[in-house]
């Protein structure tokens, strides 16, 4: 009986996330036929208006009162809208990534729809050829370091979480093969895809505000979570350089790539990397960022579950 019930159950799941996904795609497939930043409007209202009305809206607005509790109610109310504005976004962008990114670095600054900050430390990071961990949250249009990199002669290979909806994550994968990288699904075996990269001397790129069960305990906002260990792990076996990476979004559709210099991972006292209390500087540097555009951070996933 137990048999026919999870059988039923997971026939019934499949039928549910196929129907979402085609919804999705039948969505971004009207996108296509708009303008970039026509199609980013229309995506960020919609998401608007759908967002608030799914379970996640609530998480959402738990996780922006447990991190600013110092807040009213209507402050979080509005971020909280403001942030299914970005997500709509995010999920747009995967249509339009390589049409939007219009960086020419002969460019004068603070024109077209991209500029980049730190643009000479791509420069020297190409100079060095020493291999380098990129890390990022999920924070503006977080899918730009790559194809940024690429312009500067940088290959990033860059570890990502796979939708939990299968057809999703099937069509999100082939919507990032664009230009400058390749992407390991966050799974068994992604360690040792990284580790290999690195090993060759090349770059990787990681986000590092996700849960992770068997993580470091550090805090977020104060409050514990589990981090991954992954990074200060592979940076101390292969001597790798790390640098923080982020995106802002911009008014009027633009966006800013900041890429910051060189972070210095916390040291025992024999040398060797603390990798707590590097998992805990990812967690500071990434908290900083959110307290300055926190509507731009994905607040609708539970980081704090320990």
């Amino acid at each position: 009986m137990k048999g026919v019930v999870a059988k039923a159950w997971k026939t019934q799941r499949k039928a549910r996330d196929f129907v979402a996904a085609r919804s999705l795609f039948t969505i971004l497939s009207v996108l296509r036929r708009l303008p970039p930043r026509k199609g980013l409007e229309v995506a960020d209202r919609m998401s608007r208006l759908i967002g608030p009305r799914t379970p996640r809206h609530r998480l959402a607005l738990e996780n922006l009162r447990l991190a600013y509790p110092e807040k009213s109610e209507g402050w979080i109310a509005e971020t909280a809208l403001a942030n299914w504005g970005q997500m709509g976004r995010i999920a747009a962008e995967y249509v339009y990534l390589d049409a939007i990114f219009d960086f020419d670095p002969a460019r004068p600054a603070g024109s077209g729809t991209i500029e980049v900050e730190g643009a000479e430390i791509f420069e020297e990071i190409r100079q060095r050829q020493q291999p380098v961990i990129f890390f990022t949250g999920h924070l503006g249009c977080f899918e730009l370091l790559p194809i940024c990199a690429a312009t500067f002669g940088l290959e990033v290979t860059a570890l990502f979480r796979q939708p939990n909806n299968r057809y999703v994550a099937r069509e999100v994968q082939s919507a990032r093969r664009t230009r400058g990288g390749h992407l390991v699904p966050s799974k068994a075996g992604a360690a040792w895809a990284l580790a290999a990269r690195l090993g060759e001397g090349g770059n990787v790129g990681m986000l590092v505000d996700q849960k992770f069960a068997k993580g470091e305990l550090t805090t977020f906002f104060g409050r514990p979570c589990r981090t991954n260990p992954l990074l200060p792990k592979l940076a101390r076996q292969f001597d790798a350089a790390i640098h923080p990476v982020r995106c802002v979004r911009l008014p009027e559709g633009r966006y800013r790539l900041e890429l910051k210099p060189r972070l210095e991972l916390a040291r025992k006292v024999d040398g060797a990397i603390d990798v707590q209390a590097s998992c805990q500087q990812l967690n500071d540097t990434v908290e900083a960022w959110v307290r300055e555009h926190p509507e731009q951070w994905m607040w609708f996933h539970r980081r704090w579950q320990v």
